[in-house]
């Protein structure tokens, strides 16, 4: 069955629909193109991680708890799952260009609006903003990105990610030189945002609907899919869906507070907190090598491994009291299994989970699943920290959590798998 015949064009415009059949691209097109599209997704982490190296100054400006300071570094994700569903829903249905395009200026603006917040309150408001617009974006990435490359889906996912880890390492040493330069935490976030906007513009002319439009049933290798559960809702997707709350809850409360625990626990600079954070940035650019194994391995396996290692990491990290040098490994390894292996192969794994058509819809129940909880991982965090300290905090939510994890991805069937050998 053809993807024209799957897909209800009375509910689609007309324009949309043509989109639907674009013309073929050369080599060329579709490098810049997706060049362009892993240099938005950088952009898409610098707005997102710029802001936890620069947490100690934002508390100390507006008088922030440690539990307000925890909500905000993680609240954007909050914006994220909020967009995740409906993205979705969009995309299987109109342009995967326009919803990426509007969703990189989504996300810009807000990034550009916090340093103008008066209070706790507004600034919520535009991380939250800023999170829907990224959100918006990552679910019209990975649909367009999933469906193009289907053959090589965890390899092209690895790709993005590297363009996505190196947003986090950059992020925190640009951050925080130019706090130092300007004496202010604002201008990064001003400087971030309208590279967003660039971006958008750049992508406007250069991502072309060929590379974003492309039917899924056009290129994955299996001709039918009788063996695959008929819902996007089904024990695979469920399964992973679980994981990636659990994984997304550890990583980002780990994410959003590490910096704050290098500098208050164990008395490090922000230029040192900085450079550990970018090792773990640094880290995650093994998504390349994390998404290609992924292609040619199985896949729940992989990810079970990658979860006990964040669990093993999490122990070294907080427990260790562990000097400048040992903790920017630490991080670098927490970025590896955390940022490079876990994410592209549980987004891929979600798309491979049901038929080609319902690759948006697999999209966005990631994009869900993987930021909504983890919205408040930060305020769980920090709230932990307050209980029981650093340590037995780091235990029990970056330990125990991807154990569980790793527990919820053994009720994962590979073989019902869209790109399964039957």
């Amino acid at each position: 069955m053809t993807h024209a015949a799957q897909v209800d064009t009375s509910a689609v415009p007309a324009s949309d629909t043509q989109e639907k059949t674009p013309a073929p691209l050369s080599r060329p097109m579709i490098g810049v193109g997706f060049l362009v599209v892993v240099l938005s997704y950088m952009v898409n982490a610098m707005d997102r991680q710029v802001f936890p190296p620069l947490l100690p100054n934002i508390r100390a400006e507006y008088g922030f708890s440690l539990e307000q300071g925890g909500l905000l570094a993680t609240n954007f994700t909050l914006g994220m799952a909020l967009a995740g569903l409906p993205a979705g829903y969009l995309l299987d249905r109109f342009r995967r260009k326009t919803v990426l395009l509007v969703s990189i200026v989504i996300y810009s603006l807000g990034t550009m609006a916090t340093p103008l917040a008066t209070g706790f309150a507004d600034m919520t408001l535009y991380r939250v903003v800023s999170g829907f617009g990224e959100g918006m974006q990552s679910a019209a990435i990975f649909a367009a990105i999933g469906a193009f490359f289907a053959h090589r889906r965890g390899l092209a996912f690895g790709v993005i990610g590297v363009g996505y880890s190196v947003g986090v390492f950059i992020a925190p040493l640009i951050g925080v030189q130019l706090m130092s330069m300007h004496g202010t935490w604002h201008s990064p976030f001003y400087l971030f945002g309208a590279a967003g906007l660039l971006i958008a513009a750049a992508a406007a002319f250069l991502v072309k609907t060929g590379l974003t439009e492309h039917a899924a049933e056009k290129v994955v290798s299996t001709k039918t899919y009788a063996y695959m559960p008929a819902s996007a809702y089904n024990r695979n997707t469920i399964a992973l869906a679980v994981h990636a709350v659990l994984s997304g809850v550890a990583i980002y409360g780990f994410l959003g507070l590490y910096p704050t625990f290098l500098i208050t626990s164990l008395h490090y600079t922000s230029e040192q907190a900085a450079l550990a954070m970018s090792c773990l940035g640094f880290g995650g650019m093994t998504a390349i090598f994390g998404g290609w194994l992924g292609d040619r391995f199985n896949q729940r396996n992989l990810l079970i491994l990658s979860m006990l290692a964040v669990s093993a990491v999490s122990v070294c990290i907080y427990e260790t009291q562990a000097g400048i040098g040992m903790q920017c490994v630490f991080a670098f390894l927490m970025g590896a299994f955390g940022l490079g292996f876990v994410y592209p192969n549980t987004n891929s794994a979600i798309q491979r989970a049901v038929r080609p058509a319902q690759i948006g819809r697999a999209s966005g129940l990631f994009v869900t699943s993987y930021y909504g909880p983890a919205a408040f991982s930060g305020l769980l965090f920090a709230a932990l920290v307050d209980s029981f300290g650093w340590d037995r905090a780091g235990l029990l939510q970056v330990t125990v959590l991807p154990l569980a994890g790793a527990l919820a991805l053994t009720f994962v069937r590979p073989s019902k798998f869209n790109n399964a050998v039957h």
